[in-house]
């Protein structure tokens, strides 16, 4: 099986490398330090899998996985994330990933994961259900912030300090498509800059403070 890993942090990739280089049938054929990077790599190697972090600068692993599953669908896709992570599960199940796993426990449920991609059966680890019971219980009947996952996106490339036209390049949109989504989402938070969509990202968990 050949895998493209991808992940902002080289230690994280060296570990996952090891992981599955012990495997005499996995092979890792590229790696990745941005969304924008992995999306790219994926499409022109064309893996059996692609492992993604759910947070990279850039693309997102979740608008990834989108492009990922339009353009060469046969590629499958498993979804690496921090523990406090598990509100983007059904969003990660929804763009079209086999599987969700915790990086807490990526040691043992990483090659796991892998054999039900396989199998083609989605696999959650226990890890990851046993948090999104908890994370849904604590929410309760919070209301989230409203907006779609394009304008989450935006919101996020915004806060990272992208211009419009270096979104509108990242995601294959129209720089006018851009700003609207842009403009949509500041009006459904309340914010008037991008001061304010930064604190919102931060406490999002899109960006790191």
């Amino acid at each position: 099986m050949r895998i493209v890993i991808a992940d902002d942090h080289g230690i994280v990739r060296s570990g996952i490398r090891l992981l599955l280089e012990r495997q005499d049938d996995l092979e890792v054929v590229a790696e990745a330090a941005d969304g924008v990077q992995a999306r790219d790599l994926v499409i022109s190697e064309r893996p059996d899998l692609a492992i993604l972090d759910v947070k990279m600068p850039g693309l997102t692993g979740l608008q990834v996985t989108r492009e990922v599953k339009q353009q060469v669908p046969g590629v499958a896709v498993l979804i690496l994330s921090m523990h406090d992570d598990e509100r983007y599960l059904f969003e990660a199940l929804r763009a079209g990933a086999s599987g969700y796993v915790l990086k807490s426990q990526a040691d043992s449920d990483l090659l796991a994961a892998i054999d039900s991609v396989r199998r083609d059966e989605p696999f959650l680890s226990p890890g990851a259900q046993r948090a999104l019971i908890r994370d849904l219980l604590e929410r309760g009947s919070h209301d989230d912030s409203g907006l779609t996952p394009r304008e989450e996106e935006i919101v996020k490339l915004v806060a990272e300090a992208n211009t419009t036209r270096e979104i509108a390049g990242m995601l294959h949109l129209s720089e006018k498509t851009v700003e609207n989504h842009r403009a949509n989402a500041m009006k459904k938070l309340g914010m008037r800059d991008r001061v304010e969509l930064v604190r919102f990202a931060i406490r999002q968990g899109l960006i790191e403070p």
